[in-house]
């Protein structure tokens, strides 16, 4: 057969734009890379604490109570040193005019290598608070505040009767502090359950809050002095004469109108936790208690994070288009998200995206490099994280390439304004199919956890593109003040028509719905290319009836589902953020709850009502998860009966 010179020509093009629109988008790795720092034999990190040192060491603290020096962190070749040892558990650590400070699991400890040889001769107490010796009494911090003076926060402890309800057996368990270089401590504010996560962000006081008892799921919260943060076992202690805070507990359980039932043995069991339950939020308490304070930023339990942990902020002229925003850990998942704040009617609030997975053990830690890289500390022992490891230190680095992703979302009267790090191609932006919003929110309560609620389904009626592709502004009918609103822009194409977003989904907390003008339906895209004309009526005749309904059906069709048939629902339903088909994550692996033998009605009664006692060697507990539907349960079940 021959071939003209035009028909080669012809193939070879198409050739070319066939393997030029088959690539990939771009994935996380291929802007920030996850580089292991060199660890010399012997040290078992499980690091409590992060600090860049003025001549660029990196200072290191670890829960088995030792501290070290890393020289040249960035090299190829760090050297250790260790500074400290035999101390308590330290889950932080500052340095101050010389010294370093840590927070042992009692005290705030001053180090001093007083002769200079490397190693801290002094160990001074600046100030100690009580303990009942409860294991969950962890102490976070310390943070160095604009003044000089110290944050630090203290864990609850959880109690015997109710087990899974945290409580304040001694002062300050549930606070935080604020301690000068002298030692003298105030209490600062109350109702923290298991801060992990303290920061001070451009002055400010801020932190991250595990999902719990009374904490629907993680987020970001901005703290000023006297706030109240929700969890209530604190206000055992807002009677001292010093306290801020002057909620009182008993006004706080008479308003909660809580309902406590005990068992045949005398123990309290938790509440039911079903989806059509009345039930309060936490805005809706505010109107009750002045003093509690909303979130930032929620972070979606089981999709950014179940164990949220310290946030830092981006310095300029680092991480590219990110630089100025936040980003926060999360210990049980092994990520970091990223936020984007602004200020709305005098209230804080912002959107929180995905921004890297696949670290090797529990994000704990977050530290600034003096070249612009991010130190990662990480430690699982106890808590349980996604990740191949129990322990590690890793750094994050930039190549200095910008992915295409969303920057910023920002509020609108009628929706909300996106901005991206590159323009977007205009017919996939101006086409509604490209875009999908719904909002949610967490119940306030005394159950572990809380499934979303309230959700709805909203309507993107507009959308205006802006001249250079860098924004997208949407209309949103039905915005909800408190809610959090998931923007998902599978659709959106970059301006070549290549690439999708590597994070194509957006969780904005919209505290506040700001004034202005709106758009009007001519100035924007009422396009919509998943819209179809009504179906012509079906000439088909019906079927009969199959005999035995759907029960017979049912009993048909034996054959078990996948992991692929599956994943979505584990996806959709969080159950990926704990369990592993195989592997030991925060929860047991599949395979190891099907040697359970547990019925497909057992296994939805369990998720809806968990029974953590049933698996003793794991301490983070399973929410409760009523949103699963029966038909939802039996497929999992069906899956995982499968690989017994």
């Amino acid at each position: 057969m021959k071939y003209t010179f035009k028909t080669i020509l012809t193939l070879a093009l198409s050739l070319s734009f066939s393997a030029l629109f088959a690539q990939e988008t771009p994935k996380e790795e291929d802007f920030f890379k996850i580089n292991k720092v060199r660890v010399p034999e012997g040290p078992v990190l499980e690091v409590g604490g992060l600090t860049t040192l003025p001549n660029g060491d990196l200072a290191l603290s670890t829960r088995r109570g030792e501290v070290y020096i890393v020289q040249n962190p960035t090299s190829a070749k760090p050297y250790w040193r260790r500074f400290a040892y035999g101390l308590h558990e330290i889950l932080g650590i500052a340095y101050k005019d010389g010294a370093l400070y840590v927070a042992q699991r009692g005290e705030l400890t001053k180090l001093v290598d007083k002769d200079q040889d490397g190693k801290a001769e002094i160990y001074e107490t600046v100030y100690a608070w009580p303990l009942s010796g409860h294991y969950h009494e962890y102490s976070f911090g310390p943070k160095i505040m604009k003044d000089g003076t110290f944050m630090v926060t203290a864990n609850v402890a959880f109690g015997d009767e109710e087990w899974w309800r945290a409580e304040s057996r001694v002062p300050m368990r549930g606070w935080a502090m604020n301690i000068t270089p002298g030692g003298k401590m105030t209490p600062y504010a109350a109702g923290f359950r298991s801060p992990a996560g303290i920061s001070a962000i451009d002055s400010a006081f801020y932190y991250t809050e595990n999902q719990g008892d009374w904490v629907g799921s993680g987020g970001l919260w901005k703290i000023n002095k006297g706030d109240f943060m929700g969890h209530p076992a604190s206000l055992r202690w807002t009677s001292l004469p010093n306290s801020p805070v002057k909620l009182q507990s008993d006004f706080f359980y008479s308003q909660m109108d809580e309902r406590r039932i005990k068992n045949e043995q005398g123990r309290y069991i938790k509440p039911e936790n079903r989806v059509n339950e009345s039930f309060k939020t936490l805005f809706e308490m505010k109107k009750v208690f002045p003093e509690l304070k909303l979130p930032s930023a929620w972070l979606p339990y089981g999709i950014l994070g179940i164990s949220s942990s310290e946030a830092v902020k981006i310095p300029a002229n680092t991480f590219g288009p990110f630089a100025g925003q936040i980003l926060a850990g999360d210990q049980g998942m092994s990520i970091i998200s990223r936020i984007f704040l602004e200020t709305v009617k005098g209230q804080e609030q912002g959107v929180a995206f995905l921004f890297r997975k696949g670290f090797r053990s529990g994000v704990l830690r977050l530290e600034w490099g003096t070249d612009g890289s991010l130190f990662v500390g990480e430690t699982n022992r106890g808590w349980g994280s996604a990740g191949d490891a129990n322990e590690g230190l890793e750094r994050l680095v930039y190549n200095n390439k910008t992915p295409f992703e969303m920057k910023a979302v920002r509020a609108m009267p009628d929706g909300f304004e996106v901005e991206f790090t590159a323009p977007v191609d205009r017919k996939s932006a101006e086409d509604l199919a490209s875009y999908n919003a719904e909002s949610f929110i967490y119940k306030y309560h005394p159950v572990y956890g809380s499934p979303p609620v309230n959700t709805e389904k909203l309507k993107i009626a507009g959308v205006k593109v802006s001249a250079d592709g860098l924004k997208a502004r949407i209309i949103v009918q039905g915005l909800r003040q408190y809610y959090i609103h998931t923007l998902t822009l599978d659709g959106l194409r970059s301006q070549d028509g290549f690439y999708s977003l590597v994070h194509p989904v957006a969780y904005y907390t919209l505290n506040q719905i700001p004034d202005g003008d709106k758009l009007s339906m001519s100035e924007v895209s009422t396009k919509n290319s998943a819209a179809t004309p009504a179906a012509a009526p079906s000439t088909k005749k019906a079927t009969a009836p199959v005999k035995g309904g759907a029960a017979a059906i049912k009993t048909t069709s034996t054959k078990a589902p996948t992991f692929k048939e599956v994943e979505g629902l584990l996806t959709k339903n969080t159950c990926l953020s704990c369990h592993n088909p195989t592997k030991r994550q925060i929860g047991p692996p599949f395979a190891e709850i099907a040697k359970r033998k547990y019925s497909p009605e057992k296994i939805f009664s369990l998720i809806h009502n968990p029974q953590p006692q049933n698996w003793p060697g794991y301490s983070t507990e399973m929410p409760p998860m009523p949103q699963v539907t029966k038909a939802e349960a039996f497929k999992i079940a069906g899956y995982i009966n499968s690989l017994r």
